[in-house]
């Protein structure tokens, strides 16, 4: 009798291990657009704090410089520790350093305090994105480009109301007014630990497991492959970093719009971001990776030459081609190089978001400096052609990498 309640439990268990946990993906993509709303207030109060401390935009670019190398030195080395010794809590412990440093932002009235501020906000990152990403593999079902769509449109949302919450609240409210979203983050806190308590249990029953961790590739073709990808993360996180610091700058600048109406106008852009990675996985489930990553780049590319040369309304409508294309790759790119390198699951994403991080935080900063010396329309037309880079994508083997 015990036996064969033990047997019928343990099938329940690998059975659902099988199936999409369609359930857990919406929390975990509900908490990434929580962690993520809360990490794009610091971009979206820029104009607030250029204006009240008179800042310059190289100091904005040390900012986002400042919150991406908190989050991407530690992903990789979270990710690492965490495929080796998982830690059940470690999702809203790392929730905790975004609700502390939101609630620093809230009151900070000097530069250092600023960037601790947002070095606190990169460090939640840092843990909360190989985590999450794990989570999502292991709730996938065997649809791991769909899993990671989900989980990333759910980022990428919560950094598309950014700017509008900054427009409705931040802007007419002030700097305080970012303590009410420490509400968000104590939300998130809650939803992360019912999702703890799920991974423990998968944990459990051995479902976290990779079956084979045999390399498709050899060792110096992989580090080839890789270095491709990482390219390419280049590639991409440079141009889009250009639009989540400096957006607003440049529709102020040449448009002579009003903070407010350039930050709804930046909403259009993130919107189209999150539509596209949505998109991303799924199809690179059906078609594969490659071609996803190929056109998502590269056929951004006659898109950004023409945008510096419209006006207001084709710009809007570029910045919406651009923002939907080019947002397509990073599920792909993340699921590819997780199935080259099968049972480093939360080593590859560590790597991945914090390389975007880190690479986007360097990317702002040196367009920051840039700007002060040329002009933010001038940096804007030098960066357009920078989507031409994504033909290094035809370097990627075409061997289909296997479902592991």
């Amino acid at each position: 009798m015990n036996t064969t309640t033990t047997v019928t439990t343990d099938a329940a268990a690998s059975d659902a291990a099988q199936r999409t946990q369609y359930h857990v993906l919406a929390a975990i993509s509900s908490t990434h657009f929580l962690n993520d709303m809360m990490q794009s207030l610091i971009l979206a109060l820029y104009p607030v704090l250029k204006g009240t401390y008179q800042l310059s935009f190289a100091q904005l670019g040390l900012l986002t410089l400042t919150y991406q190398l908190a989050a991407s030195i530690l992903q990789p080395l979270v990710g690492q520790f965490t495929d080796r010794r998982p830690q059940q809590h470690a999702l809203v412990f790392g929730m905790g350093f975004t609700l502390s440093g939101l609630l620093l932002l809230s009151q900070a009235h000097t530069f250092p305090l600023l960037l601790l501020a947002a070095a606190l906000v990169g460090c939640g990152s840092s843990i909360f994105h190989p985590e999450a990403s794990r989570i999502a593999r292991l709730a996938s079902g065997g649809q791991h480009g769909l899993a990671q769509s989900l989980f990333q449109v759910g980022g990428n949302a919560g950094s598309a109301c950014g700017p509008l919450l900054a427009a409705l609240i931040v802007i007419p409210f002030g700097q305080p007014s970012l303590a009410w979203f420490s509400v968000a983050a104590l939300i998130a806190m809650l939803v992360l630990r019912w999702i703890s308590q799920w991974y423990a249990a998968q944990h459990r029953q051995g479902a976290g497991k990779t079956a084979s961790k045999v390399q498709p590739f050899s060792a110096g073709k992989t580090v080839w492959i890789m270095g491709v990808l990482l390219a390419l993360l280049t590639t991409k996180f440079v141009y889009m970093a250009s639009f989540q610091s400096y957006y607003t700058f440049y529709l102020i600048e040449r448009f002579a719009l009003a903070p407010q109406q350039a930050q709804l106008l930046l909403f259009v852009f993130l919107f189209a971001v999150a539509l596209g990675t949505l998109a991303g996985g799924p199809i690179g489930d059906r078609i594969g990776r490659k071609a996803v990553i190929w056109f998502s780049i590269l056929g951004a590319a006659p898109f950004a030459m023409a945008l510096p040369h419209t006006g207001l309304a084709g710009t809007v409508a570029l910045s919406f081609v651009i923002g939907l294309i080019m947002s397509s790759a990073f599920s792909a790119m993340l699921v590819y190089a997780q199935e080259l390198l099968p049972g480093k699951v939360g080593t590859v994403a560590g790597l991945f978001f914090g390389f975007a991080f880190g690479i986007a935080g360097l990317g702002a900063a040196l367009i920051g400096r840039l700007a002060d010396h040329y002009g933010i329309v001038a940096v804007y037309q030098t960066l357009a052609y920078l989507p031409l880079l994504g033909i290094v994508a035809a370097l990627l083997p075409t061997k289909q990498l296997a479902k592991i």
